[in-house]
């Protein structure tokens, strides 16, 4: 790809060279190591190196220029830089995938090793192509999720400890077990209660005579 431009004036700047402007009060070493690992500064560097066989040099100060202006409108929220990416990607990717496709039906009879990896090429461009559609249609309509509302409470809650349980986690049947063998079963009324042997020792008490222990204690 050749890209006519007008004769270079000369200058001194470097290609490859990024003034950095300290402010008062920053620590040098420090700034130079958030620079150093600046996602946008590193991306840029990779950027030059791989378009310098297609478009030759960039300024490094001002490609970093440019990769931070178009974080910042993705940060605003202003996707049309990544839609023209993947849209350009689409069609790139769809020609890589013709053109590989004609490789394999060119060798296709007679070199059938090479056909063959012409064709997988082929179908590799072309499943990196509908992936590529899939992400720019997500970003263009994105999916809508529907998620089921859960009933969940809000604050703190209180846990009662239910007396029907022991700590060994056997439940203990809080109806009166005197009543019947039979949980819940009704009390019987019209039958005769019986006095019980103990109740028979226990029959005869002393009688109090209020007047006699009133004389006794003056």
């Amino acid at each position: 790809m050749a890209i006519n431009r007008k004769p270079k004036i000369p200058t001194n700047k470097s290609t490859k060279t990024l003034n950095v402007t300290l402010k008062k009060g920053e620590n040098q070493e420090r700034k130079f190591a958030e620079i150093k690992l600046s996602p946008t500064i590193l991306n840029t560097i990779t950027a030059q190196t791989f378009i310098k066989p297609l478009a030759g040099e960039i300024g490094l100060e001002e490609a970093v220029m440019v990769m931070n202006e178009k974080a910042e409108k993705v940060n605003n929220g202003d996707l049309s830089d990544l839609e023209a990416t993947l849209t350009a990607q689409v069609v790139s990717l769809n020609s890589i995938f013709n053109a590989m496709a004609n490789h394999a039906a060119d060798n296709m009879g007679q070199y059938l090793n090479a056909a063959e990896s012409y064709m997988r090429l082929a179908l590799k461009a072309q499943a990196q192509c509908a992936r590529t559609i899939e992400i720019l249609a997500a970003i263009k309509t994105p999916p809508v999720v529907f998620a089921k509302q859960a009933n969940i409470a809000h604050g703190h809650q209180q846990i009662n400890n239910d007396p029907s349980y022991t700590h060994a986690g056997k439940s203990i049947n809080s109806s009166n077990e005197l009543l019947s063998e039979a949980n819940h079963a009704p009390l019987d009324t019209g039958g005769t209660i019986e006095t019980g042997r103990v109740n028979q020792e226990l029959a005869t008490v002393e009688t109090f005579d209020r007047g006699k222990n009133a004389s006794r204690q003056s």
